[in-house]
């Protein structure tokens, strides 16, 4: 996994950046971490900064001056490692909802198995593998991606994920500077921005664990951008044919 890289966006997660970026380090002595940090109050900067003195060839920090949404943090990952020669770069959160674990299965399904874009699905196999949710949001969540799925018609079960792994050619192809959500949404844009260019989207099953600490970073502004941004989202990718 030596050309690799895992993006991370941060905002005041102090109390599981330390253990999420060990955990990574553990899959593979390859493999690099980007932290993107939103200027946490909490000085999750900091404690990035340090464990660079441990890692100094693979840990890496981009810190943006405020919170400026999900979206807009991978964008400036993106093109941060499109600058160097990484050739498969993922999206992973910090709270350990996504095992890293799966990196290596992710990573394999693009390296050895042809798939451009590989997901880590919650929804697949007429199953649900979400550990720690409540009702109300497991349902929210989940019938989100149905809804994008009938919207968009994309052939994907988790449109909502944000545990994936891009081969380089994606990035290069899809233009980052024309992605319009910041929120929810974004993870829903980016998939069909690469549905729409025919790469090879493949779903592979995991298990999400709901975070243990840390507060979770999702609102109602949020969903809302997802409902209402995908027909436009739709309609516009219609009339652009």
């Amino acid at each position: 996994m030596r050309d690799t890289v895992v993006i991370i966006p941060t905002y005041n997660e102090i109390e599981n950046i330390e253990a999420i970026i060990r955990a990574v380090f553990s899959q593979s002595n390859h493999i690099h971490v980007l932290i993107v940090d939103d200027n946490s109050p909490d000085l999750t900067a900091l404690k990035v900064k340090a464990l660079q003195i441990e890692f100094p060839d693979r840990l890496f920090l981009e810190v943006r001056k405020e919170k400026s949404g999900l979206g807009t943090a991978y964008i400036h990952g993106f093109k941060w490692c499109l600058k160097r020669s990484y050739q498969y770069i993922f999206e992973m959160d910090a709270d350990f909802s996504h095992d890293p674990k799966d990196l290596i299965r992710l990573y394999s399904t693009c390296k050895d198995g042809g798939a451009d874009l590989a997901i880590g699905s919650r929804y697949i196999n007429n199953s649900v593998n979400v550990v720690n949710w409540d009702m109300k949001r497991l349902l929210m969540s989940y019938f989100a991606s149905k809804y994008v799925k009938f919207i968009t018609r994309m052939k994907i079960h988790d449109t909502t994920a944000g545990f994936v792994c891009y081969k380089r050619i994606v990035l290069e192809t899809i233009d980052l500077d024309a992605v319009k959500f910041i929120g929810y949404a974004f993870q829903i844009e980016m998939k069909f921005k690469a549905y729409l260019k025919k790469f090879k989207i493949v779903e592979i099953p995991v298990i999400f664990t709901d975070r243990k600490l840390g507060e979770s970073k999702l609102s109602s502004g949020i969903i809302s951008e997802a409902i209402f941004g995908v027909i436009s989202m739709k309609l516009k990718s219609l009339f652009n044919k």
